[in-house]
């Protein structure tokens, strides 16, 4: 069973962990990829070393305790993502 925007890609609706080639790693609810950006909502943002935490670290602590919205909506510039998963396979 598929959602009901089936031209917003295979990755509409679900959480993902967007990397980036700097700092940041975003998780929040895709809502569409394009060729120029990902477009999230809900989403978390964390930056490498913040809290003495890396981005791995982060990501681990999301994927069991959830993450703390901190944007209603973010886009991210395809050239700015080192790799795009879904926080559910981790």
């Amino acid at each position: 069973m598929g959602t009901f925007h089936q031209d917003k890609g295979d990755l509409h609706g679900i959480t993902v962990v967007v990397d980036t080639v700097g700092h940041e790693v975003y998780i929040g609810r895709c809502d569409e990829m394009t060729e120029e950006r990902i477009l999230l909502h809900d989403v978390d943002v964390h930056r490498d070393g913040e809290d003495g935490r890396s981005k791995d670290d982060y990501v681990e602590r999301a994927a069991r305790f959830g993450i703390w919205k901190k944007l209603e909506q973010f886009a991210i510039p395809t050239e700015a993502i080192a790799s795009v998963r879904r926080l559910g396979d981790l």
